[in-house]
């Protein structure tokens, strides 16, 4: 099923601009939904902006309607929530598992999310562990297809300055090529080759629940 309308969880991100701004150039997307917490511009004329709050239950789930697939790119730091673990999670658990939800309520078949490499329920890491708990729930409770995106560090330019992020990148493309086998996973990724990947995902007429780490990342970015 090709997609034609597709709806946006976190444009405003690094992951999210990218992906916003692959959809706007493809004339196959009717339209472009963006669900948000802060008003935003439309760039497109064929861009649906819906401001929400994302606890109102029937707002959230009302803005999901009609769409085709769902990407979910949202998430923070614990810098940008000083700290706040119970913030942190209604930001990068909450708010997936809850699209997940309304995805598979209002008939939208295709739900993509953005995790991370590592992921695991049973983590000691507060991250790992929050990403890994959202994963599995997003198996059970989301539409007859998933992609969970795993990536390791991404590449590319974001608006929110994070310290040393910079130069950490750097260091990451740098010794990317020396990662074979098994630890390929942990290859730093192109936010840009993260949206193509995403993209390519939604438009796979292929049900059930996949997980993609660095090497299916790149598989799938090659041949959008």
């Amino acid at each position: 099923m090709q997609v034609k309308t597709a709806t946006i969880i976190g444009s405003s991100g690094m992951t999210g601009s990218a992906l916003y701004n692959l959809l706007s150039h493809d004339n196959s997307i009717e339209s472009i939904r963006l669900i948000v917490r802060h008003a935003v511009s439309k760039t497109t004329t064929n861009t649906d902006v819906r401001l929400i709050d994302f606890e109102d239950t029937t707002a959230f789930k009302n803005a999901i309607a009609g769409s085709d697939a769902v990407f979910c790119t949202i998430g923070t730091t614990q810098k940008s929530v000083k700290g706040d673990k119970a913030l942190y999670r209604k930001i990068d658990y909450d708010i997936p598992v809850n699209a997940a939800r309304y995805c598979r309520e209002t008939g939208c078949k295709k739900f993509i999310v953005v995790s991370a490499v590592g992921a695991n329920s049973k983590s000691s890491n507060f991250y790992l562990r929050l990403k890994g708990e959202m994963e599995e729930v997003v198996k059970s409770r989301g539409p007859e297809t998933v992609h969970i995106m795993q990536p390791s560090m991404l590449l590319g330019h974001r608006n929110e300055k994070r310290t040393g992020e910079a130069i950490f990148q750097r260091l990451v493309k740098g010794v990317s090529f020396l990662l074979k086998g098994g630890l390929r996973k942990y290859r730093g990724v192109a936010v840009e080759d993260l949206a193509k990947a995403m993209v390519a995902a939604a438009n796979s007429n292929t049900a059930g629940v996949f997980v993609h780490q660095y090497p299916q990342i790149i598989r799938l970015a090659n041949n959008f």
